[in-house]
């Protein structure tokens, strides 16, 4: 068999690890609010995180897909050697602080670890000096920018949704008010599936189809169907693998969820990220949204109610991401320059 050919065969499947570690890593942040407010067991949040995962291949274009393989990174100096360097530097953060407990940015780290890997190739071929040439700086602004942004909108829309809920069921008990929002939580927990598939899983298939592009597999940069498929199937198999940890602190560390109040933060973070898959074409963080619009729901009661301790300590971890990733990307990069040649 072609070395060549081999090479891309297991780049492919690394990728497609990677996106399987991104389904059980991530798939805290659809379900944490469910099982918080147990209208759901852990067991029957997985499936039911695992269904609309995959369901959003037959709805979301590759927007996203094109972003990530073909708009942050020169492809003139990409081969699949950097590519996979760049997915070692992602799933070596991601199991990290998976084992942590932290719910940082699988989609960061996947972009830290590209930019580094890429970095690194040019600083060794033509020198440190010229490392930035490896990046395609405007497509870092936006993502670099709804880092911040984006937890952002998750609590401003997620708070308006809580005064919206209070003000309309105003002359209702409590109790009353959970036995509603227990039903609708299965729709807003099934839409935020929806959308978290819908993005990431994009950014899998962006990176294969680099791969495939950079070895001349590819005349255009056009993402195959059977590498979509893939992706989804992948991030659909990894989220019903679950992800404990991450559930704990999302659903339980960072302020008390009720169903009305998981259900506002759901749907919050739900309708942001859409917006930016499918207006922006933008990768963006689930973890962040979803965090952003938990401290949302939490801050309408009170200040307090939020454990902003916790909240800072999500909030290191994400800025912390691709800068990380990045680092190991580069040093997985010079490994296999050093011994495997460019």
């Amino acid at each position: 068999m072609d070395p060549d050919f081999l090479l891309v065969v297991v780049i492919v499947l690394v990728a497609l690890g990677f996106d399987f570690i991104n389904g059980f890593h991530d798939a805290a942040n659809s379900i944490a609010t469910i099982i918080a407010t147990r209208v759901l067991s852990p067991f029957q949040a997985v499936l039911w995180a695992a269904f609309f995962n995959f369901a959003a291949v037959f709805v979301i274009g590759t927007g996203v897909a094109k972003t990530v393989g073909s708009g942050m990174v020169n492809l003139n100096i990409v081969t699949p050697k950097v590519i996979l360097a760049g997915l070692i530097g992602a799933i070596a953060w991601d199991l990290l602080t998976w084992w942590w407990g932290l719910p940082t940015s699988s989609s960061h780290a996947l972009m830290g670890g590209y930019a580094g890997a890429a970095m690194m190739k040019v600083s060794m071929t033509i020198g440190p000096s010229h490392m930035f040439e490896a990046l395609i700086l405007s497509g870092w602004y936006k993502t670099v920018a709804f880092i911040f942004v984006a937890p952002f909108i998750g609590m401003f829309v997620a708070y308006l949704l809580m005064i919206a809920v209070y003000w309309g069921f105003r002359n209702s008990s409590p109790k009353n008010m959970d036995v509603w929002f227990r039903r609708l939580q299965l729709a807003s927990s099934a839409l935020l599936s929806f959308s978290h598939g819908g993005n990431d899983a994009q950014k899998t298939a962006g990176i294969i189809t680099g791969v495939l592009f950079s070895a001349k597999m590819l005349d255009v940069f056009e993402v195959p169907g059977w590498v979509l498929w893939s992706a989804y199937l992948a991030i659909g198999i990894g989220t019903m693998s679950g992800g404990w940890r991450i559930v704990h602190t999302m659903g339980g560390r960072l302020t008390r969820l009720k169903p009305r109040s998981g259900f506002c933060a759901e749907t919050a973070a739900a309708l942001a990220i859409l917006f930016a898959t499918e207006a922006l074409r933008l990768p963006v963080s689930t973890t962040h949204v979803t965090a952003g619009a938990i401290a949302g729901v939490g801050s309408v009661q009170r200040l307090k109610a939020v454990r902003w301790g916790v909240a800072g300590s999500i909030l290191q971890a994400w800025v912390m991401t691709i800068p990380a990733s990045a680092f190991v990307g580069a040093v997985a990069m010079a490994i296999i320059i050093t011994f495997f040649g460019v």
